[in-house]
């Protein structure tokens, strides 16, 4: 299917890894040209340069979205070889905390990185795709925005938040040919979520090994209807059917990519 992506600029935040970096791909192989941003240099350019040898168009742009000065400068930098079209709100920040260790502060710092950051960007790249009448904004979600845990207080909360701004966006964008919606997956075997489940695993009985504490960890925290963990992949195909001319009539919406009823349970 072509979903209509070339000629298309996309801008998707923390992209140097994990669902970032899938999503980056995608859009890639569909046609965009794509702009993969992070913090660390070697990640992202090792990133890009695996985009390059598959043939696709990529450029790279390094910085803190949790400052005005940086979340401007990734704006200018993004926008440098033209204008942005897609933006992908991926980055994002996240702490195992309890209650009682999720300080005031760590509530503060997690919130401006993971809401405030994505509306900086927005603030930066959505008017002249409003000007230009067309434009996606994608901002990735999650489960726990709706079924937060008694765990990570702080990072359930800015989840919800970012689900809500993204149909307030939706709402603004309203006759423009600008849309907004979110993407909300479920729990996605990236990284650090293997190396959490790994170090929880073997103190609550799931075993030692992987595939064992996988399949006890899945039946205890995130029981669904697919028995497993997500895929990156799967999220990056829900983010670029959005992205794409197909999705003309979705805004305001959240897709669930969670492999069916998420419960969660720490």
């Amino acid at each position: 299917m072509n979903l209509e992506l070339t000629n298309k600029r996309a801008l998707v935040t923390g992209s140097n890894a994990g669902l970032g970096e899938a999503t980056a791909k995608l859009l890639a192989a569909e046609g965009a040209a794509v702009v993969v941003h992070g913090r660390d240099k070697d990640r992202t350019e090792k990133v890009a340069g695996e985009i390059r040898a598959a043939g696709g168009s990529v450029t790279t742009v390094l910085g803190d979205l949790a400052t005005d000065d940086g979340g401007a400068e990734v704006a200018r930098a993004a926008t440098a070889d033209g204008p942005i079209d897609i933006l992908v709100n991926n980055a994002g920040f996240y702490r195992h905390l309890s209650w009682t260790e999720a300080t005031p502060a760590e509530w503060n710092d997690t919130y401006n990185i993971n809401v405030v950051s994505g509306v900086r960007m927005i603030q930066h790249l959505v008017p002249a795709m409003r000007e230009r009448g067309w434009g996606r904004v994608v901002t990735i979600g999650g489960g726990l925005a709706s079924q937060p845990m008694n765990t990570h207080p702080q990072y359930n909360a800015t989840l919800a938040a970012r689900h809500n701004l993204a149909v307030s966006l939706a709402r603004e964008l309203r006759g423009t040919g600008v849309t907004s919606n979110v993407v909300s997956p479920g729990a996605v075997l990236v990284e650090a979520t293997k190396d959490l489940v790994m170090g929880i695993g073997p103190a609550r009985g799931w075993g030692e090994a992987w595939e064992e504490i996988h399949r006890n960890a899945v039946e205890a925290l995130i029981p669904n209807d697919q028995e497993r963990f997500g895929e990156p992949d799967e999220i990056a195909a829900a983010v670029a059917y959005l992205c794409s001319g197909y999705a003309q009539y979705v805004s305001g919406a959240t897709i669930r990519v969670d492999g069916g009823l998420i419960r969660s349970a720490f």
